[in-house]
């Protein structure tokens, strides 16, 4: 499976949600809070977003919880 990587903040509810959804499905990712980490808050600029969720799977990125759209890339 490819490396997942979450970019989040603290008061982000999307967030928590797919982080909780990666957890039930026993999926193993890297969480960068861009809140309180600053290179990951410029990793996420360089990627051209502004806002998180954004969903890293392998090279395909995810803006937002799309519940859908993680179910295809983690079969």
């Amino acid at each position: 499976m490819s490396k997942i990587t979450v970019y989040t903040s603290n008061t982000c509810p999307y967030c928590t949600m797919a982080k909780d959804y990666l957890k039930e499905r026993e999926v193993e990712f890297e969480e960068k809070n861009v809140q309180t980490d600053k290179e990951a808050r410029n990793e996420l600029m360089a990627m051209g977003y502004t806002g998180v969720p954004v969903i890293c799977v392998g090279d395909e990125q995810i803006v937002g919880f799309d519940k859908n759209r993680l179910d295809e890339l983690i079969k």
